[in-house]
């Protein structure tokens, strides 16, 4: 008996054995394996999977070691902005942790891959995937047996074209041919002297010969724009004009009374480049101006004489405010960078840097007091707690401290930016969002929090606390987080703003700058936020005007309208800060709130997609008495992409923005200049008749226009300045030069033949002076260079460029088309695929567009 139960043991303590060795092996190899030799491509296999709204991708793995990659023990996270149905062969598991951060991890099903070869995981998506945009990115593996390692894919490849959609997916370069041949040469002559264009203009006969004995003389007032100018021409000239007075060439800066804060009128005479102005910004408007006049080759390489055409020049702007937003949270900028987009800025005579520091991905402003903010906030990688750091989003990675997920300004870089922008007439308004997008200050305070209770100080800990710790609130806002709003019935959330405000006003006294407002945010806060607070039902006990949740948000726009008004300072937000929640015909609905009108709250509008039912919002916040910042996603948010393209970079949820759609808005009947829906496809203008129109008293309400960039897509300085240029001269042209004659048109075809030939010059005046000068100005800009046109007809292959001074090469091989590549200059009659690119001067490089001549 007992050796028949020694007989039974034996095969399963050889199966525990075997298994064991097995796992043993098998931790082996995950510990052991190369992970910079397993290969990923993300693959996008079809749109319309089974005729439904929704996709069908493929994440492929390749073994390229000489080792087996292990079944399990392993998971992938990345960044996705697309929401996953199912895995098609449930060969893993995908799941959205928080907002785009999401993980792929092996199930029981997926089977270890052996050396060279690979594994395919196919799954549906919701909704569209069109462009390499919509791809996974910042792809890293982390092992179980270390779930503190992040370690990143390294060879991470996108194909984001199936073959059954290329027509769909990559017809741009008909559709750009069609676009190029409606550009034509004109004469200089018909150019404007620079841009934004000029009010008035009286050219005259004669050269003033600017060189080494120039001098420059000034009255006191000017001497910081004299200073500046002074600069500028040492890079020009090789050597600084000396600040004295003389009988003849020389440029004098001359304060005069009754002229507007930012005109000006510069005389440029045989002897004398005179600048008259009342205020210093329009001297410097003035100088910016002088420095268009320039050559643009004149920031090339010093030389020792310059001669500029003589003229009485008299300018002033259309809106007093011009501002452009830049988003450093999503991605980060250098301070270094910051200090180009100032100089760009002003060259443009753009006077507002509206600087986005702080949302769920990041906190890019250090807060002495709060050292967490920046310590947590501004830091993103791979974490188990966010106790140091916040999640990776939009391609960061998984590595705590890379570029650009992670970084800010430390307070001496902030002062230094102010003055910087201060000396350029530019006003840096700050935007701290609250209480929505706040995930990078809320985890921030928290990690201040638990280490505070740590310490036995529960008090302290509690202080600048942003969410309710008891809180059970479901929601989900529109970018997918579920813990990204601040709880507004928290007594400690305005302890918070009140610190961070008084903090940033000290910087900007530092810094000797001016702050009338700060920007708030306000904007996107989700339905189903502070349902479950306990802390919102004691406020509620407490305060009876607090009734609903929606009350919460007219509470906390009172308290901050408070906060800020003792600090002589105006509240600016988002569009949300006007509007209130009410019900028609026992729907919800959103009207201009009439509590805050007239009270000085200034509401930046984005929201106008053609045809999606918010077309007129601007107009009725303008009419109801809010003064309105014009910043339409249709024309004005620069990070979308220029052309529908696959490969062509940028978001298109709001449609397609190129140079021209800035340059055509009409701020006060935009629904004249609106064109195509957010697809691409002709608009109906019959939307528009039940629309609000803008009122005489809205159209005074009306303070500006801003243009932005959030940078969820862009990851260098390099794809900020492509999404930036030229797009941002379109919209200065718009913000400052006056209403061009063709807007002023109520016969639709006068107007569209003004417009063409306004259009027409402007382009002409880009490539003639504006993108060479940029090449080289302030140490050159990444400008777009756009892709030729080309078409095929009767059997042989035709293209052309937007731009003049814009050469073709191109490859008949397969290959990319470099600078030594053959240069196109005559219609090719080669048959097969025929690949192009356009160069500029410098030899940089539009993306590569192909066409089959069969």
């Amino acid at each position: 008996m007992k050796q028949k139960r020694t007989e039974r043991k034996q095969p399963v303590l050889f199966a525990i054995l075997l298994s064991c060795l097995l796992f043993s092996m098998l931790t082996a190899t995950a510990q052991q394996f190369d992970v910079s030799k397993l290969s990923l491509q993300w693959k996008l296999l079809q749109n319309k999977y089974e005729g439904r709204e929704e996709f069908e991708a493929a994440f492929v793995l390749q073994n390229k070691s000489k080792q087996l990659f292990p079944a399990k023990g392993w998971r992938l996270y990345f960044s996705y902005p697309r929401t996953v149905v199912a895995v098609t062969d449930q060969q893993a598991l995908f799941t959205t942790i928080n907002g785009e951060f999401c993980s792929l991890q092996p199930t029981a099903l997926f089977t270890a891959i052996q050396p060279s070869a690979t594994a395919t995981i196919r799954y549906i998506g919701k909704g569209k995937s069109f462009s390499y945009t919509d791809a996974p990115s910042g792809v890293y593996l982390v092992w179980d047996a270390a779930p503190d390692k992040a370690i990143p894919i390294q060879q991470f490849a996108v194909d984001a074209v199936p073959q059954q959609e290329l027509d769909l997916l990559k017809r741009s370069p008909q559709i750009a041919f069609e676009r190029n041949r409606q550009i034509h040469a004109v004469t200089a002559d018909a150019l404007p002297l620079f841009l934004p264009s000029p009010m008035q203009v009286r050219k005259t006969d004669g050269t003033f010969l600017l060189n080494h004995a120039t001098v420059i003389s000034f009255d006191e007032v000017f001497a910081n724009e004299a200073t500046l100018l002074q600069t500028d021409l040492a890079v020009v000239l090789g050597k600084q004009p000396a600040f004295t007075k003389q009988q003849s060439n020389f440029i004098s800066f001359k304060q005069i009374s009754g002229l507007p804060a930012e005109s000006y009128r510069l005389l440029i005479t045989a002897s004398e480049i005179r600048i008259e102005a009342s205020a210093a910004a329009g001297a410097f408007y003035a100088v910016q101006s002088l420095k268009q006049l320039l050559p643009s080759e004149a920031w090339t390489v010093s030389r020792k004489e310059v001669q500029l055409t003589t003229a009485d020049i008299t300018d002033a702007p259309r809106f007093a405010y011009r501002s452009f937003m830049l988003d450093v949270a999503r991605n980060f900028q250098t301070k270094q960078q910051v200090l180009k987009i100032i100089d760009l800025l002003a060259l443009y005579k753009i006077n507002t840097l509206h600087f986005h520091l702080t949302d769920d991905e990041g906190w890019r402003l250090q807060i002495p007091t709060l050292p967490e903010l920046t310590n947590v906030g501004a830091h993103r990688g791979h974490s188990q707690n966010e106790n140091d750091r916040i999640n990776p989003a939009y391609g960061s990675g998984g590595t705590r401290g890379s570029f650009p997920g992670s970084g800010f300004y430390s307070k001496e870089d902030f002062v230094e930016i102010l003055k910087y922008a201060t000396a350029r007439h530019i006003r840096v308004i700050p935007e701290l969002e609250t209480p929505g997008h706040a995930r990078a200050a809320i985890k921030a305070m928290k990690a201040r929090y638990l280490r505070l209770m740590k310490e036995n100080k529960s008090a302290e800990a509690t202080r600048f606390l942003l969410h309710d710790t008891a809180d059970r609130s479901v929601y989900r806002s529109v970018q997918g987080y579920n813990d990204n709003v601040m709880n507004v019935a928290l007594p400690s959330v305005y302890t918070f703003i009140e610190e961070v405000v008084d903090q940033v006003r000290n910087m900007y006294v530092d810094a000797n700058s001016p702050l009338q407002t700060i920007h708030l945010g306000g904007d996107e806060v989700p339905a189903g936020v502070w349902q479950q607070s306990p802390a919102v039902e004691r406020l509620m006990k407490e305060n009876t005007t607090v009734k609903t949740t929606d009350d919460l948000w007219y509470y906390y726009l009172s308290n901050v309208h408070t906060l800020l008004q003792k600090r002589n300072l105006y509240l600016s937000g988002w569009e949300e800060v006007a509007m209130r929640k009410t019900k028609l015909d026992g729907k919800p609905i959103y009207i201009p709130n009439p509590d805050f009108a007239n009270k000085q709250f200034h509401a930046y509008v984005w929201n106008n997609v053609w045809s999606l039912g918010m077309e007129d919002l601007a107009y009725r916040l303008a009419n109801a008495g809010y003064k309105v910042v014009l910043a339409p996603v249709t024309n004005f948010y620069f990070d979308l992409a220029y052309e529908k393209d696959a490969d062509e970079p940028g978001l298109y949820w709001g449609g397609y923005l190129d140079e021209e759609k800035p340059f055509y808005f009409h701020p006060f009947d935009y629904y004249r200049t609106a064109k195509e829906t957010p697809d691409g496809k002709l608009l109906d203008p019959n939307i528009f008749e039940r629309k609000e129109r803008l009122t005489e008293y809205g159209r005074s309400n009306i303070v500006g226009m801003q243009a932005q960039i959030w940078s969820e897509k862009i990851n260098s300085a390099e794809s900020l300045e492509h999404m930036l240029l030229p797009k941002l001269i379109s919209f200065a042209e718009r913000a400052w030069a006056k209403e061009p004659a063709w807007a002023a048109s109520t016969d639709t075809t006068v107007q569209q033949r003004l417009y063409q030939q306004h259009w027409n010059v402007f382009v002409n005046k880009l490539a003639k002076d504006e993108l060479p000068r940029l090449d080289h100005y302030a140490g050159g800009f990444a400008y777009r260079i756009p892709p030729p046109g080309a078409v095929v007809e009767k059997g042989a292959v035709t293209a052309n460029v937007f731009y003049s001074g814009i050469t073709i090469r191109y490859t008949t091989d397969g290959t990319e088309p470099t600078i030594k590549s053959p240069l196109y200059n005559k219609t090719l009659e080669q048959k097969g695929i025929i690949k192009f690119a356009a160069f500029n001067s410098k030899g940089r490089k539009s993306r590569t567009i192909f066409v089959c001549n069969p």
